[in-house]
């Protein structure tokens, strides 16, 4: 979602050895056309998309972004409310790319459960706020572990029964119920200025990562889980983001300048932390991204991962000190 850009502080591709899903150096040697998908693609003859030092396809990523980022400014301002309609649309595609890859790595998460469930905690919070969301939650959590339990039947031995639950609640929790802040924010004083700024402040956090990270990136933060990112880009993205805080809240919101610089610092670390915990799905998964529906970007889970854990922590600090 919005305009993030195709990576976040991040080192050059040659910066780091290839690795296996796990996370260890791998022993295979790289393949000429690049590594994952893109060295596949090669292999087959596909020529691949012109990429950046970042490993995307640059102007196709600024492309996408820059329309998104427009359409989302344009709703927020002038029809806020079908931004929900927007937000439900979003989690259904993201939670069906995930399941799918879940699926294709032999993981069975209840997928109708799932999308119909995650739609109830997305809608509720609009209506009814919190309790709403929990209420939908709780009951879909519940409908998961019985639904995975007889899928095969009643007179069947579930297999991976304990993982596969896990993995569908870990989805639950990861899409929907992250992604229902982002509405509850919505629906309080100013809600379309308070999703603006923290939308605007994960566009900062990853422009800023960008840059530096491209300009300046030499020592990796978490080299077995993503080789690319960098220390410096994780100080560029705190920068800017920090700014872009202080503008944000004191300039949209009215609010204390102290307020936005909290803001921002929470945000550059739960923003960072979500681009990490997809990297290492997708690393055991073995694949490069969740879908293909947004060029230069991935799929719509490959824009969220930043988007859903900041959602929370700006409806968190908003709601505590507005």
């Amino acid at each position: 979602m919005a305009e993030e850009i195709a990576a976040t502080g991040e080192l050059p591709e040659e910066a780091a050895p290839p690795t296996d899903t796990t996370g260890t150096p791998s022993a295979e040697p790289e393949h000429a056309g690049g590594s994952g998908s893109d060295a596949a693609a090669t292999s087959e003859g596909t020529p691949s998309a012109p990429a950046s030092k970042a490993g995307r396809n640059l102007p196709a990523a600024l492309a996408v972004g820059f329309g998104l980022g427009l359409s989302l400014i344009a709703i927020l301002l002038w029809a806020p409310k079908v931004l929900v309609g927007v937000i439900a649309v979003a989690v259904a595609v993201a939670t069906w790319e995930v399941t799918k890859r879940l699926r294709e790595a032999d993981v069975l998460v209840p997928r109708i459960p799932l999308l119909i469930g995650g739609q109830a905690v997305v809608w509720l919070a609009w209506p009814i706020g919190p309790q709403g969301v929990l209420g939908a939650f709780g009951a879909t959590a519940l409908t998961l572990m019985v639904w995975r339990l007889f899928d095969h039947g009643l007179r069947a031995t579930p297999r991976n029964y304990l993982r596969d639950t896990a993995i569908s609640v870990f989805t639950l929790t990861w899409i929907p119920l992250l992604a229902s802040f982002a509405v509850l924010m919505l629906s309080e004083d100013k809600g379309n200025l308070r999703v603006l700024s923290f939308m605007i402040l994960v566009v900062c956090s990853d422009v800023g990562g960008y840059v530096a990270g491209v300009l300046f990136g030499k020592h990796p933060m978490v080299p077995h889980i993503s080789p690319k990112k960098s220390w410096e880009g994780f100080g560029g993205s705190l920068v800017f983001c920090v700014i872009g805080g202080l503008l944000t809240v004191t300039l949209l919101l009215q609010a204390n300048s102290m307020i936005g610089a909290l803001l921002g610092v929470g945000l550059v670390l739960v923003a960072t932390s979500g681009d990490l915990i997809e990297s290492q799905v997708k690393r055991e998964l073995g694949i490069k991204d969740m879908g293909t529906l947004l060029p230069g970007h991935g799929g719509i889970m490959d824009r969220l991962d930043s988007m859903l854990p900041s959602a929370f922590v700006a409806w968190l600090v908003l709601t505590a000190l507005l």
